[in-house]
């Protein structure tokens, strides 16, 4: 399996229609429309398997359409809430009936179709470079039930299954099984959550070295390290019956896109479950579009069942300013009492923390009374500079086995050097860095298709034609430089 199947959207359509257009030359070009509905659901089924529904999914879900077929136009909210609503791998009747003719005709054309919803779902399943056993699973569902059909409807033939095994990347934890989201099983029978998986928990001291080995951020760390050890002095001074003054260990992250907030808050739910403050130390990540429904009553239902999936870890709320910004009417502000009231019932088992840009992080502060008695440890995410960008970017290669020339080296120094002094308010730190690589490896890789013979170290060398600047994506909110990923 390759090390990172990371691309840009763009590059994911030129691959979309590289695979449709092998179809349609086999089978029936009339076909796209029905095509491209199955490829998004099939897509929404993945997704509510990873880990959570982000705008890079977002941008890949737009680029799922055939030559003749008009671009969709998804959103982070429409997105996910329909990946919440999609059921089980259910076979289109197109299929059917091409199976069906393919018995009839002797042709193959059902088994094209198998392999290029193969090939598609494999890459959507890396879009960021960790594919859940979930997800994996999923693709072997869909291939055995598409299979099956043929075996049934024509000749049987040997064949050798996929192992989702061969494809996991990521122990994270499902989206399903974050929000409790159910999956509905064919034939009528009762829903079923999808099966949790087993993984052994990080130590305390190994989750420390994960903090300290992240670029930048030592006033972060610094803060962090000071949270952990007041915290374990508390733990120790109750365990001998020693008085202890109340504290909330409830936090506001404030900073930029791509500062690394995300990955900090996973550390810090993995470290207070080390020592006991909360008893599993799950990560549930949401934003407004997680929380918020349209009809009255319904925000507080939504909210309820995200709190009941976050109880004994965190339940981190990204761009949190966007509950309270909407007017007196606007159901934010019900998702927000729903909160306050989970916070104080589960004071012992569920830590809150609110992330989000400094200035409008901080008139969401004062817009709540409850919110500014609860919330009293600020900490502060600084953009990177241009030699932590380059740490950063360097830490990337490294993972993926890719090596800078000296000339390259070089080069992208000055290139986030330039990046960082010449930034602006779209300016996305980490994120900036993660699109510089991405773009890298198209580069790289066009290059290295053009040889005649390369060698395994033309593979991994980086040039200085490889690197380029990020296109802006003001779009892109999400934490998609995280360190984790690094």
């Amino acid at each position: 399996m390759p090390t990172t199947w990371n691309r840009s959207p763009e590059e994911f359509h030129k691959i979309y229609l590289a695979n449709t257009d092998a179809f349609y030359r086999v089978g029936n070009a009339g076909l796209a429309k029905e095509l491209d509905d199955f490829m998004t659901k099939c897509a929404l089924s993945l997704w509510s398997r990873a880990g959570s529904i982000n705008e890079r999914h977002v941008a890949m879900a737009n680029q799922i359409y055939s030559r003749t077929q008009p671009q969709p136009k998804w959103l982070l909210w429409s997105l996910t809430s329909a990946a919440c609503e999609e059921d089980a791998f259910l076979p289109p009747v197109f299929f059917w009936n091409m199976a069906e003719s393919d018995a009839r005709r002797g042709s193959e054309t059902s088994r094209t179709f198998i392999r290029m919803l193969t090939n598609i779902l494999l890459y959507l399943a890396a879009v960021d470079d960790d594919v859940t056993y979930s997800e994996a699973a999923f693709i072997t569902e869909c291939t055995d039930r598409l299979t099956a059909i043929c075996d049934t409807t024509g000749v049987r033939k040997s064949r050798e299954g996929l192992n989702p095994l061969d494809y996991v990347t990521s122990g994270e934890p499902s989206f399903q099984d974050k929000h409790k989201v159910q999956v509905q099983t064919s034939g009528g029978e009762q829903p079923r959550e999808a099966a949790p998986v087993e993984e052994k928990k990080p130590s305390f001291e190994e989750l420390m070295e994960q903090l300290e080995d992240l670029v930048g951020l030592e006033e972060v760390k610094k803060d962090v390290k000071n949270l952990m050890n007041l915290v374990k002095v508390r733990k120790l001074r109750q365990e001998n019956d020693l008085p202890v003054p109340p504290m909330s260990l409830h936090m506001v992250f404030l900073g930029n896109p791509g500062t690394g907030k995300t990955t900090v808050a996973r550390l810090v739910s993995g470290l207070y479950a080390a020592i006991g403050v909360l008893s599993k130390g799950q990560l549930v990540e949401v934003d407004r579009s997680g929380l918020v429904a349209g009809y009255v009553g319904q925000t507080a239902l939504k909210t309820q069942e995200v709190i009941k999936s976050a109880l004994g870890g965190v339940l981190f709320i990204d761009e949190a300013y966007s509950l309270s910004s909407g007017g007196e009417n606007d159901f934010g502000r019900e998702a927000i009492e729903t909160i306050l009231k989970a916070m104080e019932d589960h004071r012992d088992d569920l830590i809150v923390i609110v992330a989000g840009y400094t200035g409008p992080m901080e008139t969401f502060m004062t817009s709540n009374p409850g919110l500014e008695s609860r919330f009293n440890k600020y900490f502060f995410f600084p953009d990177y500079n241009g030699e932590q960008l380059m740490a950063i970017f360097r830490k990337q290669c490294q993972k993926n086995s890719y090596t800078m020339s000296e000339e390259a080296e070089k080069a992208a120094v000055e290139l986030f050097t330039k990046l960082y002094e010449e930034r602006n308010e779209n300016f996305g730190n980490g994120r900036d860095v993660r699109n510089c690589f991405e773009d890298m490896i198209v580069r790289q890789s066009n290059r290295v298709a053009a040889m005649e013979a390369p060698t395994k170290e033309d593979l991994m060398t980086v040039l200085p034609e490889d690197l380029s600047e990020p296109e802006e994506d003001e779009g892109a909110e999400e934490e998609a430089g995280e360190q984790s990923k690094a």
